[in-house]
């Protein structure tokens, strides 16, 4: 049997969405026969004839006089159905087997999906992608009622209603700049953005710059490059805008931006436990505090089927509406679904907080936008009272600028599940192992590895994952004195963040050394003297002496290290004298932006160069360092070590997806991948840029 929890909330929430649409009758089964259609639609591509292996296995399980395929005793009249629960089994059994390479967007006949061919040659015969135009309408009115006031975008906004020209409107990079910096405010410098008289180089910048953004703010963009989004590739365009405003709705949901949340803790609870929880989880939660407050016995478990009918929206909004906004329980007098959820949509727009959802959304329990829907009226009327005591202790435990940094990085390498909270979603190690497999492949032997955990031995199977985390790590060379399995079993966070520390550098590093293919690992002593060697050779006058250097405190080496590596790029105009700790910062804002810009994917940010911390530092020139050997399109030099000078050529396939530099990102797998799964196209390792 599966473990359904390997599932993520959004792959559960498409398999039901899925079953639903086939399971015609309502009885709760959708007929065998269908399976085959049921698995094509939640993206396992399967033949049929392994479809039939499934099905006679079923039936061998049941038995003449056991468990019947729906579950049932011997059977019934749906002995030949099978349930929503075995389904989602069924599915979690593929996800584990890697039988589909990635979940894809559920792919149906449904009125509100758009059907596309695959965009490349590789991908077009046989591939198809869905778009679902509720999210290409929401999306695009999201991005009109939040940006249509600034001057940059006068020319591009509004979007039309239908959403149909938000891919061209996309193609310059203008709007996902700018779209990136209202979810995590100051992420992109402005004066990094080229916002006049484009031409298809400055726009390639925009997306560069844009992309490598996102992945710094924990987007998962493996597969996803400049040239898809210039095409206009609909689904990779929404399932990048879904991920950027997925974290800014998200990013408010912390005791920093609401003290309140302690009021959602049940008894016995520490806020270790809530933290703990998924921003969807704590959002469930907050419903059902709102709806308890207001004396409703009725209770929300998810954002689809409990939200259609519009009754627990209407009791929220009247719950955390100020007294004087109106919003009165008028829905709840209409009988008819679609005329309540518009009813219900007018009283949240007396709360400006009509976004996201139209009347069919809600009635459909489309669950993304529902989603959105509730995170963004918690985060503009989280109706919970700031608490008088304890304030100061609880705010120590808010997510720290390191802590985030890890968490971003571990996420935008593709880790499932998604990591929220540092302390409490790595205390089984599979995330960890993840990581070993992309920093060394096949250093992780997956059967020493618990993936699923049984009700009686859990504890111990953890325990034995870290471990063997932490046996892993010595093999790796890491420094790990004093550190145990059960410190990262349990959370402790000063030993968690040193091996996750040594995770980073050891994947920073192995991409280098991978990169210069001159059979040595490349130590940090390497980076200091390219810095300088690079940084003379351009005719600089600056030069570092470790990542300590206080000469780095005002940004200007970084600056003229970019400058070195893509001469012209900078604009010094821009750049400030620094010395006082508004223009260092100003000057360390800017040069992250460029180094993103030029393709360097780094994680590092603008006050870890004015604070000097040597960790991030590291970090920051290792990625400059590798876009100099996997240089951008437009400065080609030769892949094996770095050049000095811009002469040599490359062909666009040394390149990595981007084009703008190595693919230093390769999507994590649990369980080895099968011998006969066809790899996803045009996805270059670093083993092969190099080659």
């Amino acid at each position: 049997m599966a473990d359904n929890s390997k599932l993520t909330d959004e792959e559960r929430a498409e398999i039901r969405e899925q079953f639903s649409q086939l399971d015609t009758s309502g009885n709760g089964y959708i007929d065998l026969k269908e399976l085959k259609e049921a698995l094509d639609s939640v993206g396992y591509k399967i033949p049929q004839w392994k479809v039939r292996c499934m099905i006679e296995e079923y039936y061998d399980q049941s038995g003449p006089r056991g468990r019947g395929v729906n579950g049932n005793v011997n059977g019934d009249s749906r002995r030949n159905g099978i349930s929503l629960h075995e389904f989602e089994e069924l599915c979690a059994n593929l996800k584990t087997q890697q039988v589909a390479s990635t979940f894809k967007q559920a792919v149906s006949k449904k009125e509100n999906l758009e059907h596309l061919g695959g965009m490349s040659e590789a991908s077009s015969d046989g591939t198809t992608h869905s778009v679902r135009l509720e999210e290409q309408m929401a999306f695009s009115g999201w991005i009109n009622s939040n940006l249509e006031h600034d001057p940059d975008l006068h020319h591009l906004l509004p979007i039309d209603p239908e959403g149909k020209r938000l891919y061209d409107k996309l193609k310059d990079g203008l709007i996902l700049c700018k779209v990136i910096n209202h979810s995590c405010p100051d992420t992109i410098d402005e004066r990094a953005i080229n916002k006049k008289n484009l031409t298809l180089y400055t726009k390639h910048e925009n997306l560069t710059l844009a992309l490598v953004s996102s992945q710094a703010i924990g987007c998962n963009i493996v597969n996803i490059d400049a040239h898809d989004l210039a095409k206009g590739k609909p689904h990779l365009v929404l399932g990048l805008l879904w991920q950027i405003i997925r974290i800014g709705l998200f990013n408010q949901i912390t005791l920093e931006h609401c003290p309140g949340l302690t009021e959602l803790l049940n008894d016995q609870e520490r806020i270790e436990d809530l933290l703990a929880l998924s921003p969807e989880a704590i959002l469930l939660r907050w419903v059902n505090h709102q709806l308890a407050s207001a004396g409703v016995t009725r209770r929300c478990t998810n954002f689809q089927a409990d939200v259609a009918d519009s009754e627990i929206y209407s009791y929220l909004l009247k719950q955390i509406a100020p007294d004087d906004a109106g919003v009165t329980l008028d829905a709840l007098r209409e009988t008819d679904l679609m005329r309540r959820a518009e009813i219900m949509l007018q009283q949240a727009a007396r709360l400006r907080c009509r976004a996201f959802v139209t009347p069919a959304d809600v009635v459909g329990g489309v669950y993304k936008l529902n989603l959105a829907f509730v995170a963004n009226l918690f985060n503009q009327h989280p109706g919970l009272q700031r608490p008088e005591a304890g304030e100061q202790d609880y705010h120590q435990l808010d997510e720290t600028r390191e802590e985030k940094t890890y968490r971003n990085w571990m996420n935008s390498m593709g880790v499932a599940p998604h990591v929220n909270w540092l302390y409490s979603d790595l205390t089984d190690g599979l995330v960890i192992f993840q990581l070993y497999d992309i920093i060394k492949p096949g250093i992780v032997n997956w059967k020493k590895v618990h993936r699923q955990f049984s009700k009686l031995r859990k504890f111990m199977e953890r325990l034995e994952n870290c471990n063997y985390a932490v046996e892993l790590g010595r093999q790796l060379g890491f420094s790990l004195v004093g550190i145990a399995g059960a410190d990262i079993n349990e959370g402790n966070a000063t030993l968690t963040l040193a091996l996750i520390w040594q995770l980073m550098r050891a994947y920073t590093l192995s991409v280098l050394t991978r990169l210069a293919n001159t059979g040595n690992p490349i130590i940090e002593k390497e980076i200091v003297q390219w810095v300088n060697t690079k940084l003379q050779a351009a005719g600089k006058a600056s030069s570092i002496r470790s990542f300590q250097d206080e000469v780095l405190a005002d940004g200007k080496v970084v600056i003229d290290l970019i400058d070195a590596i893509k001469p012209g790029s900078i604009n010094y105009d821009v750049v400030l004298p620094g010395g006082n700790e508004e223009e260092n910062l100003a000057n360390a804002k800017y040069a992250i932006s460029m180094a993103r810009r030029c393709g360097a994917r780094v994680y590092a940010l603008p006050e870890d160069i004015t604070e000097r911390k040597p960790k991030m530092i590291m970090t920051l020139f290792a990625c400059l360092m590798a876009i100099d050997y996997i240089p951008t399109m437009d400065a080609p030099v030769t892949a094996s070590k770095p050049s000095l000078d811009n002469s040599a050529e490359i062909q666009d396939e040394d390149l990595d997806d981007s084009g703008f530099g190595p693919q230093i990102v390769e999507k994590p797998a649990l369980p080895p991948k099968p011998e006969n799964l066809v790899p996803l196209p045009r996805s270059i390792s670093v083993a092969s840029a190099k080659e």
